[in-house]
């Protein structure tokens, strides 16, 4: 059986683009800014990177920028002492053979795990069935262990609110479902795919706790900790989350405060819950950025608090207005007077 990734706190991070040179349609990869970006993390406390997910604009990338991107990560890490630091490479295909390729791809450039998104294309009439043969097909032939991947509007809340209500909440209140279409896994499904000997582990990019509970406080044996990980992709539920056995969490706010999320995630472990529930509160607050305006949020707040600038390859905007970037200021000022303490 395979193993997961370490516990602790992962960054999905952004991939930074340099300027297009003249007459070329999109933006070149600007890989000693990425590596900058990754070192910064590492030497801050985060356990792992998560490359080429939907924050490092994926869909966006060809095989050839993936392979370089990696390649050079781990070349860099390597060389700045990180040997062997966790990388997790993220797939954003609907292909079984294409989403194959990227994790052969992934492996030979360096990539230890491959984070497979859900094939959301035809999300309102694929079955479980469907999800479960699927990912199967694809841990069959991948030469990495794989976690996988799911983004959805919680069942609860979709249950309750009107199909326009439901487009309104995604548009305004969190970013990433519409990348897998708002598909979703159940735990019945988890734990069947769990049983895959190179199946070690998922990332939930939503706010059903219940989900979370069932699968990281599962008593069967294939969900052991050991050989599968629950990860959040919301830093502002870690503490419940690890509360129930989660193994940390993947975190775009971390790619902006890592410090401050690997504070509250060692303030958990060691129980300190009074520090930890305060600090809990301001970074709830901060992942606003990242759930409300995503991979732009995330360029944003790395280019004003880090000095580290990007734009999005298309057909993503530019940035945020001054106007937009007010409304954070006072968050992100907290933040960073907690990132330097």
């Amino acid at each position: 059986m395979a193993s997961p990734p370490p516990p602790g706190i992962y960054v999905p991070v952004p991939t930074f683009f340099s300027k297009p040179p003249p007459n070329e349609p999109t933006l070149p990869l600007a890989l000693g800014t990425q590596t900058e970006h990754a070192l910064h993390l590492a030497k801050n406390g985060i356990r792992g990177l998560v490359l080429l997910g939907s924050t490092g604009e994926a869909i966006a990338l060809t095989n050839e920028d993936r392979r370089s991107l990696i390649m050079h990560i781990r070349q860099e890490m390597d060389r700045a002492g990180y040997k062997d630091y966790p990388l997790i490479a993220g797939t954003a295909t609907q292909g079984i053979e294409d989403t194959i390729k990227q994790l052969q791809l992934s492996k030979e450039a360096g990539a230890q795990w491959g984070l497979v998104l859900a094939p959301g294309f035809f999300a309102t009439v694929v079955t479980q069935q469907g999800l479960i043969d699927w990912y199967t097909a694809v841990a069959d032939h991948s030469p990495l262990p794989i976690l996988m991947y799911v983004l959805l509007l919680a069942p609860w809340l979709q249950a309750s609110l009107s199909q326009s209500s439901q487009l309104t909440y995604r548009r305004n209140r969190y970013h990433y479902p519409a990348v897998s279409n708002n598909i979703s896994l159940t735990a019945s499904t988890f734990t069947t795919l769990s049983a895959h000997p190179n199946i070690c582990g998922a990332k939930l990019s939503h706010g059903d706790i219940s989900l979370h509970t069932q699968l990281a406080s599962s008593k069967v044996s294939s969900m052991s900790h050991d050989h599968f990980a629950t990860f959040t992709g919301l830093g502002q539920q870690l503490l419940p989350v690890l509360m129930v056995g989660g193994a940390g969490a993947i975190d775009g706010l971390a790619a902006i405060f890592p410090r401050t999320v690997v504070r509250l995630y060692d303030l958990i472990k060691d129980g300190k819950w009074e520090e930890a529930r305060n600090l809990q509160e301001v970074v709830a607050r901060g992942e606003g950025l990242v759930v409300g305006h995503g991979v732009v949020g995330a360029k944003e707040g790395i280019r004003r608090v880090l000095g580290w600038d990007s734009e999005c390859r298309l057909p993503l905007r530019k940035g945020m207005s001054d106007e937009a970037w007010k409304q954070w200021e006072g968050v992100t000022s907290e933040l960073e007077e907690a990132e330097k303490s």
